[in-house]
């Protein structure tokens, strides 16, 4: 680049030194590009100057796109991003020193440059760098939560790099009112049709989340799940669930227990069998976490979770995702792990925190979703976690004597950041941490080997989560779907203080819809206290 004497340019990585660009029509214009190739990427791009405000460019070409995402809670939870197809941007930007960075999807580098303009355009080249390609080992990425409008679906879907999508076609907020007719989803309502950007880029339109906070007229919160995948629009209202449970299984569709708190989650865990439980859910945010005081009051004193003045610390709150999870595993109830962003509504991108499906024949729709509902996945926010035990794949059962004591946990975590603990969990607890050794990969990348004998006392599930360097109190964490271990004569049970909790759950909610909910939304009520009190009696 050859600069004239009224130009000047540094342009910022890392810890390099910054670059000022003096300049008379201060109009930026960038690419986004793969570092190694060359080829031109979609991305997520934030600008920022250094007083605080933000900038969104534009695409410039006619067949290009750029959609502007615009959230915040509070005042440090902010997410201000712009999504761009793989064409060249603009923006013009007054006088003044700027951050761009750009982002795509979890498997490239984020990278960054600091720009001081002035007067004169300006050409910005960002390039993400590949840490791992995870469609080469046979992983698809999906978000089951999103509330992105469809017709931002392809742009956003690209530009973060997901495989997969089930923006929200149907969205209820009172109960027994039909999601059909009492739609907070405006526009046309789609066919129960897959629609395919490319090979590897898929969208499935119809799905419906109930997120009942209005009941007989006023408010009153029930709770939500999403019915992701039905083939025809769901036309019953709820409660009860059984008829929205029956047209849900006769289409093929899964049932999703986006977040673990609401008032009705553990009832509906035992009523409506869920598929899929929300281990990174819609408060789990790139940016500061945002709901400290959001259900705290029903978090279980036995799980000691961590908080402060506020109420639930970001780790506080995941862990009483993950702690409500393996109770409700120790009953029994399989659900398998997955990730929901609710992109559209929180200030969140999509697929920040996803699910990654095993699919080592190819990806497609029909296999993906029954390779997801089996549990051959694993979620993250940030890390890639490939584990195995005695040989079985996340989802798997293995079936050992009943003189077995041992199995083998074997893998590798991988990562764009250093790991500060990986750990073994079996029943709900860590029976194992391990020191990571984070050894450094060609590429900057990070790599961490599991082999561990884990100790079994009866059947069991075990699974393998790991977390990022934390410095900062981000979470960015990783967490295996469990694979499961039958002894016979061996019966896994959950612990006293697990059951003890999903039945206070479920009585407290029993008391509280007394006068509120019909007496067969009461009735499901009562049918899962009895299946909690049933395992109740066999808990020594």
């Amino acid at each position: 680049m050859k600069l004239s004497n009224r130009l000047f340019v540094l342009l910022v990585s890392g810890a390099l030194p910054a670059v000022s660009i003096f300049a008379e029509n201060p109009r930026i214009t960038g690419t986004i590009a793969d570092a190694n190739s060359g080829r031109l990427l979609p991305a997520r791009v934030y600008i920022r100057s250094t007083e605080g405000v933000w900038f969104f460019p534009k695409s410039t070409v006619p067949d290009g796109s750029a959609i502007e995402y615009r959230r915040q809670v509070g005042t440090n939870s902010v997410e201000m991003h712009t999504t761009l197809s793989a064409h060249p941007f603009t923006v013009e930007l007054p006088p003044g020193r700027y951050v761009f960075r750009a982002e795509h999807g979890k498997e490239f580098f984020p990278t960054e440059q600091t720009v001081t303009v002035e007067n004169v355009p300006v050409r910005v080249e960002l390039k993400l760098k590949r840490w791992i390609n995870m469609m080469e080992r046979g992983w698809f990425s999906g978000d089951t939560h999103s509330h992105r409008a469809l017709k931002e679906m392809t742009n956003a879907l690209l530009a973060e790099d997901l495989n997969i999508a089930f923006p929200i076609s149907h969205w209820v907020a009172v109960a027994e009112a039909s999601p059909t007719k009492a739609n907070k989803v405006t526009g046309p309502v789609p066919r129960g049709e897959l629609l395919t950007i490319d090979p590897a880029h898929l969208l499935y339109p119809l799905n419906t989340e109930y997120e009942i906070v209005n009941t007989r007229g006023r408010p009153h919160t029930l709770g939500a799940f999403l019915v992701i995948g039905h083939k025809t629009p769901l036309e019953d209202g709820l409660p009860p669930v059984a008829p929205v449970l029956a047209q849900a299984r006769r289409e093929g569709a899964l049932i999703d227990l986006e977040k673990h708190s609401w008032p009705w989650s553990i009832a509906m865990a035992a009523v409506l069998k869920v598929d899929l439980f929300e281990l990174a859910n819609n408060h789990v945010w790139r940016t500061e976490f945002g709901f400290p005081q959001w259900t705290l009051s029903t978090a279980g004193k036995y799980m000691n979770l961590e908080m402060d003045a506020q109420g639930f610390t970001e780790w506080g709150w995941i862990d009483f995702g993950f702690q409500t999870y393996y109770a409700l595993l120790n009953c029994g109830f399989p659900a398998r792990p997955t990730g929901g962003t609710a992109a559209g509504v929180h200030p969140v991108p999509l697929g920040f925190g996803r699910v990654y499906v095993r699919q080592p024949d190819g990806f497609s729709y029909d296999k993906w979703l029954a390779a997801l509902k089996a549990g051959h996945s694993f979620v993250t926010t940030g890390p890639m976690l490939f584990v195995q035990v005695n040989g079985q794949e996340p989802g798997n059962t293995l079936r050992l004597d009943p003189a077995a004591r041992t199995v083998q946990v074997t893998g590798s975590v991988e990562s764009a950041a250093p790991l500060e603990r990986i750990e073994v969990i079996v029943n709900g607890r860590v029976v194992k941490s391990l020191e990571p050794a984070n050894k450094a990969r060609d590429g900057g990348a990070f790599e961490n080997l599991i082999s561990e004998s884990i100790p079994v006392e009866g059947s069991s599930w075990v699974a393998v989560r790991a977390f990022e360097e934390n410095g900062g109190r981000r979470n960015h964490f990783a967490h295996s779907s469990p694979v499961f271990i039958e002894i016979p004569g061996r019966p896994l049970r959950p612990r006293r203080e697990e059951i003890d909790y999903l039945i206070q759950r479920v009585e407290e909610e029993i008391a509280r819809n007394q006068t509120i909910l019909s007496s067969a939304a009461l009735n499901e009520y009562r049918q899962a206290l009895a299946v909690y009190r049933d395992i109740a009696h066999l808990v020594q």
